[in-house]
């Protein structure tokens, strides 16, 4: 006697009855789904929020959507996911399955050892009033880098078919599809569905200056660091951080040339810096070298 073992995490007991059930056929809709992952860029240690969103979503609506998000687990932990706009259809208070098993119509199962989030959202609701019927957020997810992740990493957000193995004596069978689509009639129609992934990357740690004004590097202060600020905001593309000039700004001198503050700002002191580069860095350094101030 053949046995058979389905591992689904925390996916609802209505989402599997709909996304695999024998008697219905599948139907291609003709129509793509969108999932995009948005992209964050933190430094080691901090916390991070990035959007999962749908777009062109089909006149039709979706009731029932079944995916993954995965993650590499050395890079980033996974502390919420939180349920977007689009999932607010009123299917909650109507749906008398969900309500009555306690069942929310959007799950999430973060599963830290795989690297994988699983998002479900369903109804066994027919009224397409209440199923998903516009773009927007479908959920978003904070998450912390690891503080021993180096400058420069990172981890990419893929969408992929969540991880779901029925096993019995002849071997595996692994969940392979994405299910985004409906039901009608006892048939599933399936849209196609384009993934858009993002990534967390690693910010580099902010870049401390050596002397204040210095912005050749060249271990002094003068006339020459007041024209390089002024070439690399005037003629980005050669004197620039990123310049093709090989007397270009470098980033060591991007952060002490910013001795000037924008004095419009309530956060940045107008004698320290803080706000980037701008002409004002450029003055300053002058107004130092003819000595009308006596520190940068």
């Amino acid at each position: 006697m053949k046995t058979k073992k389905v591992v689904v995490g925390a996916i609802a007991a209505t989402m599997l009855s709909l996304s695999v059930c024998p008697i219905a056929p599948a139907v291609a809709a003709g129509e793509t789904v969108q999932i995009s992952v948005s992209s964050a860029e933190v430094k080691a240690g901090e916390q991070f929020t990035v959007n999962v969103s749908l777009a062109d979503v089909p006149s039709n609506g979706i009731q029932t959507l079944d995916f993954a998000i995965s993650y590499d687990p050395k890079i980033v932990t996974i502390d919420s996911v939180k349920a977007g706009e689009v999932t607010n259809t009123g299917a909650g208070s109507a749906d008398a399955t969900g309500s009555s098993s306690g069942a929310a119509l959007f799950e999430s199962s973060i599963h830290k050892d795989l690297g994988e989030i699983d998002l479900v959202w369903t109804t066994g609701l027919k009224d397409s009033s209440y199923w998903i019927s516009k773009d927007g957020v479908f959920c978003t997810i904070t998450g912390t880098v690891a503080s021993t992740a180096a400058e420069g990493a990172y981890t990419d957000l893929k969408v992929i078919p969540a991880t779901r193995n029925a096993t019995d004596e002849d071997g595996a069978a692994k969940n392979d599809s994405i299910a985004c689509g409906y039901f009608k009639d006892k048939v599933k129609y399936s849209y196609e569905v384009k993934a858009n992934n993002g990534k967390v990357s690693v910010k580099p740690a902010k870049i401390q200056p050596t002397l204040r004004g210095d912005a050749d590097c060249d271990g002094q202060v003068k006339m020459n660091d007041a024209v390089l600020i002024m070439q690399s905001l005037s003629n980005g593309d050669r004197f620039g951080e990123d310049g093709t000039e090989s007397t270009h700004i470098k980033a060591l001198g991007v952060a002490n040339g910013d001795v000037a503050g924008d004095p419009s700002s309530a956060t940045v002191k107008r004698d320290k810096g803080g706000d980037g580069l701008s002409p004002l860095d450029a003055l300053r350094i002058q107004e130092y070298l003819i000595h009308k101030i006596e520190e940068l």
